[in-house]
């Protein structure tokens, strides 16, 4: 037999404590209309209000609580039950492991996010130290979009996290990001047919930075370099919830151990793809597929652009 639920004859309002013998004021409770909850009391509303993931069949929210406050997670689908006690209890853990009711709160969170991650089909063995870099390369074009376009803009045109064939994708404009180590033969992976395949009405720009992978306390961790993109997108609520679900779709996960390695951005250049640029082009011949290949950025010389990025994307926004 299924033992009793946490829940089981509590009321609106109620409130059980998770472990008597807990550090933190975690409580199992009944929300609005009965609704199932995991509460984490806390001596004050947070200032500033940290952001929440928007989450499928759950709810996470901060609420007054008399003199004090709580950080809420709420169970939309109660057929659910049996997943979310289990998510519940690693998140109670998770928050235990704290020094502090500050730290609680942010492991609580960060906890939560991970939740989403795997229960979104998320991977947890972490990324590899090549998808490492790729996603370095990606989050610095990110970074200085946001500081020319805007968050909102940037974020949008954020595609390679959803698997399109282009990195980044604006009106009249696509880019593919590739990273390399500076001290590797000048070439670079295609690891498809379609990354340098033309876009009808678009302009195609290739961008190739350096970045150096070290491990020693020099230079910025995988985790640091998420860090700093994601604070440009905090004072925006629509674009952070998409940032953050373009980051976790990348298979970034907070809780890997990526401190130890460190990477360092070196110089970029930029190639305009366009009629002669060295490439195996679409259609591909019939029974043929999954191609990829090595391009010489030597050949690519030839194609190196003299204008901006920033300056060509916004001239393809011009109406």
């Amino acid at each position: 037999m299924k033992p009793l639920d946490p829940w089981q004859k509590l009321e609106v309002g109620d409130a059980r404590r998770v472990d008597s013998a807990g550090r933190f004021d975690f409580f199992w409770v009944l929300v609005d209309a009965g609704t199932l909850g995991l509460m984490l009391k806390l001596p004050a509303m947070p200032d500033p209000l940290p952001k929440l993931p928007k989450l499928r069949n759950l709810t996470a929210t901060f609420r007054q609580l008399g003199s004090g406050s709580a950080f809420v997670l709420s169970l939309k689908e109660r057929s659910q039950v049996e997943i979310f006690e289990t998510l519940c209890l690693d998140v109670v853990g998770a928050g235990e492991a704290a020094e502090n009711t500050d730290d609680a709160l942010v492991r609580t969170i960060q906890r939560t996010r991970r939740w989403h991650h795997l229960l979104r089909s998320g991977r947890t063995g972490g990324l590899s130290v090549e998808e490492q870099r790729g996603l370095v390369g990606e989050l610095s074009v990110l970074r200085e979009l946001v500081a020319d376009l805007g968050s909102e803009t940037s974020i949008d045109a954020w595609k390679g996290p959803t698997g399109s064939a282009k990195d980044f994708e604006f009106i009249g404009t696509c880019i593919e990001v590739k990273t390399r180590r500076a001290a590797a033969k000048p070439n670079i992976s295609i690891s498809s047919a379609d990354q340098l395949s033309d876009v009808p009405g678009s302009r195609l720009l290739l961008r190739v930075t350096n970045v150096a992978s070290v491990v020693l306390p020099e230079g910025l961790s995988l985790h640091d370099h998420v860090r700093q993109t994601e604070q440009l997108f905090e004072m925006a609520d629509e674009a952070f919830e998409k940032w953050e679900e373009a980051i976790y779709s990348t298979g970034y996960d907070p809780e890997n151990d990526y401190d130890e390695r460190r990477w360092q951005l070196g110089t970029s250049a930029d190639y305009e793809v366009i009629s002669g640029f060295p490439r195996i082009s679409t259609p591909l011949p019939s029974g043929v597929d999954e191609v990829r290949y090595s391009l010489s950025l030597d050949a690519c010389a030839p194609f190196a652009m003299h204008e901006k990025l920033i300056d060509v994307i916004r001239t393809g926004l011009e109406p």
